[in-house]
């Protein structure tokens, strides 16, 4: 389930021949996911990376850290 706002941005710097930079607005290119769809109702996943096992956790600030 994506849950992003297809009207979201981002900000991408863009140096032209005369070195000035422009910022151009260009659509979010991300497959997004929800927390909740991952979490499914738990506090901590883990994340299979190369042979090396991350934790994904939400604090209790309902913020995300990720642990090798």
């Amino acid at each position: 389930m994506n849950t992003h706002n297809p009207s979201d941005f981002r900000y991408r710097v863009r140096r032209s021949d005369d070195n000035s930079a422009r910022f151009d607005r260009v659509p979010l290119a991300v497959r997004t996911l929800s927390s909740n769809t991952l979490f499914q109702g738990e506090h901590e996943i883990g994340i299979e990376h190369h042979g090396a096992l991350y934790r994904l956790k939400i604090t209790r600030q309902g913020k995300l850290i990720l642990n090798k």
